[in-house]
């Protein structure tokens, strides 16, 4: 067997240095997605059910998040797959960023927490076609040894994205449905300058594939030992990332002590640039860093577990000053974690040419803990209120940490 380093697992063997403007192109459509997601997820979605019933806001929420993430689990393997066997990248980014302006139009306009659900549903379905092709092009076009650096880049789309998501939410949190469609707008515009911005070389037309055949092909590559580790690695913090962020706005309004005249949806909007300006610090950092070091696993545990740091710092400090230093140091983390970790995972695909389909089945890792995260967190609040839920993500964080260590292909 040829050592890793001579033969790039999840490189296509014609990978090139990237197109200029390739990197650029990428940040902004990570970056429209991102804020769609984090202005839904944070501030638009916890407000539209409160709005509904507030006084279930907390299970309603869990419900609705999770049934949707079942959405996202199913279509981003699916979507992958699909864009593999068509050769192509650029048109399902095209179209499921089209397709979200109808879906948060949708979205924006229910009035029930069944309905919410629904138009949730189907936002998560078009937001995972396009995101399922966007994170395809890192292993389609960017050769391994700038894999750092273009993940910085595709990681930068998160701070910057977030901000500008949370921001544009809270300036419409009295009328959200105005700022459901500013997200979709946004997303869409981001797609139509990605794909007529970047040119794609078409590939072979993959063969029709059975049903139960490419259901059993998601099952095997998780047999793939560095595989399997990665997607455990990220699963594990994602999970305990996204069972605390998820609630912020909740969080705020119910057990954090916040200064007289500081609503709730403003303080999510401070908080977030705070979060922003150390994760767009740490992604460039990391992925730089990881790349001149040729070393990814001590990054990416070191980050998981200062977010387990992170997470207790409310727990002692249930007050507005402690959240603020929570906002910069899970900010630190999170942006190193997710630049570094990008770029080990395109390492670990067993196959170049099923690389959308295994960065598909990888982004379950994303997709199934924000399932499991709202049930879980619910669960936890209801029975101990929110201390617990910071404990409970702080060690979800280090066990994250020690599931990189036996990836094997990958220093």
């Amino acid at each position: 067997m040829a050592h890793p380093e001579a033969d790039a697992v999840g490189e296509l063997p014609t990978a090139t240095p990237p197109a200029r403007g390739l990197l650029p192109l990428l940040f902004v459509a990570n970056a429209a997605m991102y804020a769609l997601y984090t202005g839904i997820g944070g501030v638009l979605l916890p407000l539209q059910i409160e709005h509904i019933d507030a006084a279930s806001k907390v299970a309603n929420l869990g419900i609705v998040g999770g049934v949707a993430a079942v959405f996202a689990t199913v279509f981003n393997p699916v979507a992958g797959a699909l864009s593999d066997r068509s050769g192509r990248r650029n048109p399902w980014i095209l179209g499921g960023g089209l397709a979200a302006i109808a879906a948060m139009a949708l979205l924006g306009s229910v009035h029930t927490v069944l309905l919410v659900a629904i138009g949730w549903c189907l936002g998560q379905a078009v937001m995972n076609i396009y995101q399922a092709a966007l994170t395809s092009v890192v292993p389609d076009r960017i050769p391994r040894e700038r894999r750092g650096i273009a993940s910085a880049a595709v990681g930068l789309g998160l701070p910057i994205g977030s901000t500008i998501g949370v921001l544009v939410a809270s300036v419409c949190s009295d009328h959200y449905r105005t700022g459901y469609l500013i997200l979709g707008v946004l997303v869409a515009v981001a797609a139509v300058v990605f794909t007529t911005g970047s040119r794609e070389v078409r590939q072979p037309p993959r063969p029709s594939t059975p049903l139960r055949a490419q259901a059993a092909a998601f099952l095997n590559v998780l047999r793939e030992h560095d595989f399997r580790w990665a997607f455990t690695g990220r699963a594990l913090l994602v999970l305990g990332y996204f069972s605390v962020t998820g609630y912020q706005l909740y969080i705020l309004q119910d057990h954090i002590s916040l200064p007289s005249g500081l609503e709730p949806a403003r303080a999510v909007a401070i908080l977030t640039p705070i979060s922003a300006v150390a994760m767009a610090i740490s992604t460039v950092v990391g992925g730089v860093a990881s790349d001149r070091l040729n070393r990814r696993k001590p990054f990416v545990a070191a980050a998981a577990t200062l977010a387990a740091v992170a997470l207790m710092i409310p727990v002692f400090s249930p007050s507005w000053p402690a959240m603020i230093v929570f906002a910069a140091v899970n900010g630190l983390a999170f942006g190193c974690f997710m630049a570094v970790d990008t770029a080990l995972v395109t390492m670990v695909l067993p196959k170049a040419e099923d690389a959308a389909r295994d960065m598909g089945v990888l982004n379950i890792a994303n997709a199934a803990p924000q399932i499991v995260g709202p049930f879980v967190a619910s669960a936890v609040v209801s029975l101990g209120g929110y201390p617990p839920l910071f404990l409970v993500g702080g060690a979800l964080s280090i066990l994250g940490a020690l599931a990189v260590a036996p990836i094997r292909s990958v220093r």
